[in-house]
């Protein structure tokens, strides 16, 4: 007789019914949410000891296949990859047609660029069906500055003809009031991920609470640190769970730049090379805007114009 396929959480060696339960009670639902943790974070959920939780991670791996594979094989997996429309034709192909899934895409500018606005219409459109450009699933809203707007969500729904009431359902607000709970609400996320139907995880935005926190050249390993740790999680989650990460940045202006743009976002290298996905936005006139991709694996620099209307993300 062959082995026993590992479908299962229970089915993998050294699980029994408890920790099972344990499991499944700190949203590790799936092998692939197992598959991505790290022994210290599962030791730590499941009462285990860091050697029984090792074990337990590399099952799922193995069972998932989650070791070397031909690059034809990773071209298949990247079928799996799904995008999420803005409703402005000139940002999606300048994204490779929309926000992407299992990656995380940062929005950085100053005050005013249309950050935040582009966050609500993809809490908004991740709910419409494929054929239209969405995810047909549900959003989770990290507000870290109090500019999330219910209001709003209703205006773009209804110009993109689904029911308002029923788009602001599907929309799980958290407010975040400093770093730590920022963090936790995060780490908790995988909870509700699966139950809801979660396909986009915003964090509007990302290192306010870091840098109001975090002052001085003393705090700034510790600051990069915790910004490092949250990103990881925000990454797994989007590995794990095949759902678009989108984060919002603030900028500073570097003193040392005497010709260009001395515009740079917060977050230094952690950041940088955390992002699969960044894009610089800055005013045009008007209502108009112009979106610069700064760093991505495999499209290439460009601009696109895209309009904040009162019905939303459009293009100019």
């Amino acid at each position: 007789m062959g082995e026993k396929k590992v479908t299962r959480i229970e089915d993998l060696p050294g699980v029994g019914p408890a920790t099972a339960e344990k499991l499944y009670a700190a949203g590790y639902n799936t092998l692939e949410s197992i598959a991505v943790a790290s022994p210290m974070e599962l030791a730590e959920v499941a009462g285990l000891g860091e050697t029984q939780a090792l074990k337990i991670i590399n099952a799922a791996r193995e069972a998932l296949e989650m070791g070397w594979m031909t690059a034809e094989e990773l071209l298949e997996r990247r079928k799996e990859v799904g995008h999420i429309t803005t409703m402005s034709k000139n940002l999606d192909n300048l994204l490779g047609g929309g926000v992407e899934t299992q990656s995380i895409t940062e929005f950085y500018g100053k005050f005013g660029s249309g950050k935040t606005q582009i966050c609500h219409q993809l809490a908004v459109n991740v709910q419409l069906p494929l054929e239209k450009g969405g995810l047909d699933g549900a959003a989770l809203y990290i507000d870290t500055e109090n500019t999330f707007r219910p209001e709003r969500i209703m205006a773009m729904a209804q110009a993109i003809g689904l029911d308002p009431h029923e788009a602001l359902k599907n929309i799980y607000v958290a407010r975040a009031y400093n770093s730590d709970h920022q963090m936790l609400l995060a780490e908790k996320a995988r909870e509700i991920i699966e139950e809801k139907n979660i396909r986009l995880v915003v964090v509007d935005s990302l290192t306010a609470h870091f840098r109001a926190e975090y002052v001085g050249r003393g705090k700034l390993a510790e600051r990069q640190q915790k910004l490092n740790r949250h990103i990881h999680t925000l990454q797994k989650l989007a590995d794990a769970y095949n759902l678009a990460v989108v984060v919002t940045n603030q900028v500073m202006a570097k003193p040392d730049i005497l010709f260009g743009d001395p515009t740079e976002p917060v977050g230094g290298h952690v950041l940088a090379h955390a992002a699969t996905y960044r894009v610089y936005l800055r005013k045009g006139k008007g209502e108009k805007r112009i979106a610069r991709l700064v760093d991505s694996p495999h499209l290439p620099e460009g601009e696109a114009v895209f309009a904040i209307k009162p019905e939303g993300i459009r293009d100019a």
